[in-house]
């Protein structure tokens, strides 16, 4: 029997927690459907800090290089916020997406019906909600060079650049088109180019790669109005492809639309198949170890790992309808709680999930 290397980052915070219910769904899965999957542990972020005083250790970048597929909690606290910018936690989760070569990062927005009630907008609003975020990972102003604080005239300088080339732009934009032409066909890319010399850029090469794809309907936005295009129709989108800062705003914008940040998952991909998976939400220090915690987006995200990491559609098909049939009977976490439902905590969320998935074995 094939056995599927797995590697598990559970970081700080809540990440634990959801993590230990994603892989308890997985193992359901590999009982349902008779896959073998082996789990290592690897640290990251601030438990990494702790323990062996960098956000990324090495024995961690080997745990991942060797594995099919990371699946990856959350980092951060406050514990941590007084270290320089390249020892935090957040170091570790920009450094290990760049060690792993991934760029493209999926951030699937659905608005599932039994939600439509835990949004903050209006039902017809987000009833039918379905789009992508594709973001590119490793460029722009997160990765820019020159960058950090300088001393001039007496004072301190701050400085952080945007910088992409051509070959960024393009490898991200034929990620979108490619998922765009299995969807609804069509691609809104985002950018301020009527103010940056690097949006000029990606509108240019959007556009060169969009001619490749004439069944796909291609149209440009700038961010701020997407950002209200959002709240305002967010049916009109399908798959939204941006730069590194914008599509991290954007997508956490898009969060609300269905309901919680508990509920987003997100997949990233490079050139190999070996996909970096984790839900969007932080590590909410704050409920850390409570048993409050929605682990739906990590579970999620164990879908998009084995679909696009391991092949695997039918099972991971299997874990999204699984999500689907516990909301459907009622039962949420206190972050989309409403009148009517029943409150669950972190682990018996994730056993009604397992009992669903070998229900349908």
């Amino acid at each position: 029997m094939q056995v599927f290397e797995i590697a598990l980052l559970p970081g700080d915070g809540v990440g634990p927690e959801v993590i230990r219910e994603a892989r308890k769904v997985l193992l359901a899965v590999g009982k349902r459907y008779s896959r073998r999957f082996a789990f290592t542990e690897g640290l990251i972020g601030g438990a990494a800090i702790d323990a062996a005083g960098t956000p990324l250790p090495e024995d961690t970048l080997e745990i991942c290089r060797k594995s099919g597929a990371v699946l990856l909690g959350a980092v951060g606290g406050a514990k941590w916020d007084g270290l320089p910018g390249d020892e935090r936690p957040e170091a570790g989760l920009l450094g290990i997406r760049k060690a792993l070569q991934v760029f493209a990062n999926l951030r699937p927005v659905r608005v599932f019906p039994a939600l439509v009630g835990a949004s903050t907008l209006k039902r017809h609003v987000v009833e039918g909600v379905d789009l992508v975020v594709v973001r590119e990972l490793t460029g722009g102003v997160y990765f820019g060079q020159p960058r950090g604080r300088f001393a001039r005239d007496g004072g301190i300088k701050a400085l952080d650049t945007m910088v992409y080339t051509r070959f960024e732009v393009e490898r991200v934009a034929r990620v979108a088109f490619g998922l765009a032409s299995r969807r609804r066909r069509r691609v809104t890319s985002v950018d301020k180019a009527n103010v940056l010399e690097s949006s000029r850029l990606w509108r240019e090469v959007v556009t060169e790669v969009g001619n490749e794809y004439p069944d796909v309907e291609l149209n440009h936005m700038y961010v701020d109005n997407c950002a209200m295009q959002l709240i305002r129709d967010p049916r009109q989108f399908d798959v939204v492809l941006t730069e590194n800062m914008f599509g991290d705003i954007l997508s956490d914008e898009a969060a609300m639309l269905a309901g919680s940040l508990g509920m987003l998952p997100s997949a990233s991909l490079g050139h190999g198949r070996t996909a970096l998976c984790e839900p969007v939400h932080g590590s909410a220090p704050d409920i850390a170890g409570k048993n409050i915690a929605n682990p739906l987006a990590t579970v999620l995200s164990a879908a998009m790992l084995l679909r696009y990491s391991l092949g695997l559609d039918e099972e991971s098909r299997a874990v999204e309808e699984a999500v689907m049939r516990v909301l459907e009977k009622g039962y949420r976490t206190a972050d989309i709680f409403m009148e009517g439902t029943t409150l669950v905590g972190t682990a018996e969320m994730g056993d009604l999930l397992v009992e669903e998935i070998l229900r349908g074995a």
